[in-house]
């Protein structure tokens, strides 16, 4: 036999490769992110779908008297309450997701088709329900900061100085910074820059950078237009009068919290029907809970020269 018919007598790999089998991944979806904001948010069960924020007024008009020694005269005074009080009402995510019932019956081996399907719905569902609670001009963040919490960038630089400007506005208790990215980016250059790197901290099995203790939470839902973002400062929680997420509690079908998956049937073209429902909103329960650092410039190198 020659040398030729001897290389010939090999079985080849891509023949082999007929009679093996494939570890499959189920579909990965690059627009996925961690959704920092919803993990670090406090979240209120409301009954109804909605919170009313109850707010005390003319809170300068309470007497009280310091006296220690005459108590023979007392002030008198009461509390009042804002007669209209803002409702926050639950808003809805939804999709409704077809599954062909021969798709799901034949080929739902290693993965299951329905599954899949749900599970990527629903993730693009909780993108959209964090982009909503930054942005939406209902109850988005970025949309209810009173204009006394509003601090525009001296140099449309995120500095240092910019940032404890944001914690002097939200002194009391805050809990992370908010930003995209990009600006986190920017901001931990300008303090490389100062030689006050800002040090490093681990949540969620994740590192976040910090300023004066305080986490910067990134997330990519933060606006980003002409290379000019902000960064917000929180204070969370009810007890704090904080900031707070708001969910709907014990939805029929309920998967996790304020989600429901709902099965509609299967129509006479035997496609399966499921409806996906997120129900969220968020409340500023006292404007000092929020501040904003607006109009950074996050493409801008200073020169220190």
């Amino acid at each position: 036999m020659s040398e030729t018919q001897k290389h010939f007598t090999a079985l080849g790999d891509v023949a082999a490769r007929q009679l093996a089998n494939a570890t499959k991944t189920v579909p990965q979806m690059a627009s996925i992110s961690p959704r920092w904001l919803v993990h670090c948010l406090e979240w209120l069960p409301v009954e109804a779908g909605i919170l009313r924020v109850n707010r005390v007024r003319n809170e300068d008009r309470v007497a009280v008297e310091c006296s220690a020694r005459d108590e023979r005269e007392l002030p008198q005074t009461f509390v009042d309450y804002e007669e209209n009080p803002r409702e926050y009402m639950l808003c809805a995510v939804n999709t409704v997701v077809d599954v062909h019932t021969r798709i799901s019956d034949l080929y739902s081996s290693p993965h299951n088709q329905i599954g899949e399907q749900l599970r990527l719905s629903i993730e693009v569902i909780k993108e959209q329900q964090e982009s909503q609670l930054i942005t939406s001009s209902e109850y988005g963040l970025l949309n209810n900061i009173a204009p006394s919490q509003r601090i525009q960038s001296s140099n449309g630089l995120p500095t240092p100085d910019a940032m404890d400007s944001l914690v002097a506005k939200v002194w009391k208790e805050p809990a992370f910074f908010l930003a995209h990215p990009d600006t986190i980016a920017a901001f931990g250059r300008e303090c490389t820059r100062r030689g006050v790197p800002p040090a490093t901290i681990t949540m969620f099995g994740s590192p976040f950078l910090t300023w004066r203790g305080i986490p910067l939470v990134p997330s990519n839902k933060v606006p980003v237009e002409d290379g000019r973002s902000s960064i917000l400062l929180l204070r969370v929680g009810q007890s704090r009068q904080g900031v707070v997420g708001l969910f709907q509690p014990n939805l029929p079908g309920e998967q996790s919290m304020g989600l429901s998956v709902r099965f509609m049937g299967i129509n006479d073209k035997a496609i399966a029907s499921y409806l996906v429902s997120l129900y969220c909103s968020l409340a500023v329960l006292t404007e000092d809970a929020v501040a904003v650092l607006e109009n950074i410039d996050i493409t801008k190198f200073h020169d220190y020269g």
